[in-house]
């Protein structure tokens, strides 16, 4: 802003000018930023005594089924110095363990075609080419660690490279590793072909998107979720084509999403994440003292607590807080606010009006937030993060199928990650 706008400002504007600029920064509460952002505290202004109180100590969890058990047994009596007979009875007094991995070393085995002459004819007879010698030198359990390593640990080319040297003493070159896991990403487009039918049958979808680079241009990761299925999916865009050719025409009875404008219009209901709006709540309490942020906040922190406590509440019950809730959010949005902060929130309210207590006519089955969404993609940031995005348009699609096959047989049936690659390659 240049001078000569700055005079042309009324009091007033720059009363309200000088306030802005004296805002807060926001931080991981009261933004989407992560909690990594945020600005640590001076030593002084930390917590008297130094840090906070731990959670209650746990010890580890001794194995039900041992491979080896040693049991230790004394052999003299310390006061009298007597010698113990082995074949007297004892008890279990403690019991510690010791845990180690053994040295992991990859098995080769190596097949030769071996040629003879008939002693009939005099021909030279060759083995035949075994089918193995067609395809891969790699097994499924080798493809299935490097499959998880590059997807789920978030490890670049280079580093999957150094690894598998480094714990296995595998020589594998850069190019063979991309071939691995092209070959590797194909076995899970079933999986994912799979998740996108159930998808496309649910009665509540959820979705979201976060920004991630696919060949040095600027593209979205989006995942879709529903009771049966997870679903990930990178594009070049983050308009509503991509939902449209997800559903495929499928019109589920609501959708849980934020407020952005491609993830409106695609159910007969609509739920707005309640968590955005209470991080920008925050903001506004911190920032200004306008008493309509405090009303939101307190607002929301009963929408949180019916939430909570829906499935457990008699639907009379239910009922009753829904209607406590729409009356005082009616007041809420009719008072006149002071803040700009509080201003905005309260539009953005005022027009997501019938989105922000959907969840109410669902109990158990809509939820209040879209935080299981954001979960879903944080591998996909810290993967963004790492590795600064994919090379290829094929990469980003093949890693999006994985996520899906994982993510979907872990809602399921609690599969857990690295049994659920393995077993889709090696099947």
């Amino acid at each position: 802003m240049s001078r000569g706008d700055l005079e042309r400002l009324s009091k007033d504007e720059l009363i309200e000018l000088v306030l802005k600029l004296q805002r807060p920064a926001k931080t991981s509460r009261t933004s989407s930023k992560p909690p990594s952002t945020d600005r640590k505290e001076r030593r002084e202004q930390s917590r008297p005594g130094g840090a906070k109180p731990g959670h209650e100590g746990h010890n580890r969890i001794i194995a039900e089924d041992p491979d080896t058990v040693v049991d230790h047994r004394p052999t003299a009596c310390p006061d009298c110095g007597l010698a113990l007979p082995l074949d007297l009875p004892g008890e279990t007094v403690s019991v510690h363990e010791r845990i180690e991995l053994p040295e992991v070393k990859p098995v080769v085995e190596q097949h030769r075609r071996l040629a003879v002459v008939c002693p009939g004819c005099r021909a030279h007879v060759a083995a035949p080419r075994s089918a193995s010698a067609a395809s891969t030198p790699f097994g499924p359990r080798l493809h299935a660690t490097a499959v998880y390593l590059k997807t789920f640990q978030a490890l670049s080319y280079e580093r999957l490279q150094k690894a598998l040297f480094d714990l296995f003493g595998l020589r594998i070159s850069q190019g063979g590793l991309t071939k691995m896991l092209r070959r590797a990403e194909t076995r899970f487009e079933a999986g994912r072909e799979a998740a996108l039918s159930a998808l496309r049958r649910a009665t509540v979808v959820a979705s979201d998107e976060t920004g991630v680079r696919i060949e040095g241009t600027n593209s979205y990761q989006w995942v879709f979720r529903c009771e049966e299925a997870v679903v990930h999916h990178a594009a070049p865009t983050r308009g509503a084509c991509v939902v449209h050719e997800i559903m495929d025409g499928h019109r589920p009875a609501v959708w849980l999403s934020d407020r952005y404008s491609a993830q409106q219009g695609h159910a007969d209901r609509q739920q707005t994440c309640l968590a955005h709006l209470a991080r920008d709540v925050a903001y506004a309490l911190d920032a200004g003292d306008d008493t309509l942020a405090l009303r939101l906040k307190l607002w929301l922190d009963g929408a949180f607590a019916l939430a909570r406590t829906i499935t457990t509440a008699a639907p009379s019950t239910v009922n009753t807080k829904r209607r406590k809730l729409e009356r005082s959010l009616d007041d809420i949005l009719a008072a006149p606010p002071t803040c700009d902060l509080a201003r905005d929130i309260q539009s953005r309210m005022r027009r997501a009006r019938d989105q922000l207590l959907t969840f109410t006519s669902f109990p158990g089955r809509v939820e209040a937030t879209n935080n299981a969404c954001e979960r879903d993609l944080r591998p996909a940031v810290i993967q963004r993060k790492n590795t600064n995005g994919y090379r290829a348009m094929w990469s980003a699609k093949g890693e999006a199928a994985v996520r899906t096959v994982v993510a979907t047989a872990r809602i399921t049936s609690g599969a857990d990650t690295f049994s659920t690659v393995l077993g889709t390659i090696g099947a």
